[in-house]
């Protein structure tokens, strides 16, 4: 293993074989230099976080969506998919439950769904900042004109998450349908930075036809990005998708990513997602000592969860808020971090000795 400030600046300024060929070599070393990496991250975390968990409150409003992206299971054409719209008064009933129990981020997330204008939205939205003025609101509704997201941000929301899932064009076209576009895709994370948004963007691991070149491709882009958060998860096959055959990943090639990422742009807000706790029931805990340092309880109405199904079997479907949460906080202790419901804007910069 090379030391951490040679591997940071090999991914700062590496091309897309160096990298990959960083990949490609973690991805086969032994068990004990993967350790090491996953050490080397925490420390850089630690830098600026210290042993801090951030909370976000996940609210899924809509399961309809009107694209067809070819992994997801709430695309249009899935006649299986269980399709619900939450109204303005049953989010607003999420967030007073979420800020009950501490929350101060409300993450607001759904398919596509041209149900919700940007009169809606931004009603919504305002509708949070009225009654929560010390909490953030994130959303996570995909691409949408410059025009929608400016007055989303107008209305009070403070982040937008929009995983640009792979940074490899010729990749995308292979997951997506024609009428979608990689370039489209990095055009609204560009815009939403712009107009002043903390940004969020990401990629699935080892998704279908994805190479070590393709991941370094996705480093690349989050460095010339520099989104305030980097969402990445493993891919799961949906059993109503054309890649319902797929094998599901172990978490090994996704802490490595999440520990890379951590070196390589050491300040961002990184998520120990909920797919790493579908293929792995330590999943979230081994990445956020990988060096994640957010998670994203779910405040959704439980007999709306399942329906929110992007990839088989995900996690705490049936669960309250409050019974998740008291979990997921314990678990969070146990593995030797400190959770924490604040904003969580951005580093909080604790001196490491």
């Amino acid at each position: 293993m090379v030391h951490r400030s040679e591997l940071s600046n090999k991914l700062l300024t590496g091309g897309t074989g160096e990298i990959a060929s960083i990949i490609n070599y973690y991805s086969g070393a032994p068990l004990a230099e993967r350790e090491a990496l996953f050490s080397a991250a925490l420390e850089e975390r630690r830098k600026y976080y210290g042993n801090l968990v951030f909370f976000r409150g996940l609210i899924e409003f809509s399961s309809y969506c009107k694209n067809d992206c070819y992994y997801c299971g709430i695309r249009r054409s899935n006649r299986n998919a269980v399709r619900y719209r939450l109204s303005h008064e049953e989010i607003m009933r999420c967030c007073a439950e979420g800020r009950r129990l501490g929350f101060r981020t409300f993450v607001l997330q759904s398919g596509e769904d041209l149900y919700y204008t940007d009169e809606r939205m931004c009603a919504v939205i305002a509708d949070i900042k009225e009654h929560y003025p010390d909490c953030a609101v994130t959303l996570s509704l995909g691409e949408k004109a410059e025009e929608s997201y400016r007055r989303y941000y107008d209305a009070g929301a403070d982040r937008y998450l929009l995983r640009h899932e792979t940074a490899d064009g010729q990749h995308y076209a292979r997951l997506h349908p024609s009428e979608m576009s990689l370039e489209n895709r990095k055009k609204c994370l560009y815009t939403l930075k712009e107009i002043g948004f903390q940004v969020g963007a990401g990629f699935m691991v080892e998704s279908p036809y994805q190479t070590f070149e393709n991941l370094a491709s996705d480093m690349i882009f989050l460095r010339e990005l520099r989104p305030h958060m980097i969402g990445i998860g493993p891919f799961i096959p949906h059993r109503d998708t054309i890649f319902a055959g797929e094998k599901t990943p172990s978490v090994d090639l996704t802490l490595i990513m999440l520990a890379l990422i951590r070196i390589m742009l050491p300040e961002a807000l990184i998520p120990s997602t909920t797919a790493l706790g579908t293929i792995d029931s330590q999943g979230r805990e081994k990445g956020l000592k990988a060096g994640a340092n957010v998670v994203m309880p779910n405040l959704s109405p439980p007999r709306h969860r399942k329906d929110y199904s992007l990839y088989d079997n995900k996690i705490c479907t049936g669960e309250e808020a409050a019974e998740c949460l008291d979990c997921l906080t314990r678990r969070i202790r146990f593995a030797g971090f400190e959770p924490d419901f604040s904003r969580g804007d951005g580093p909080v910069m604790y001196a490491v000795s």
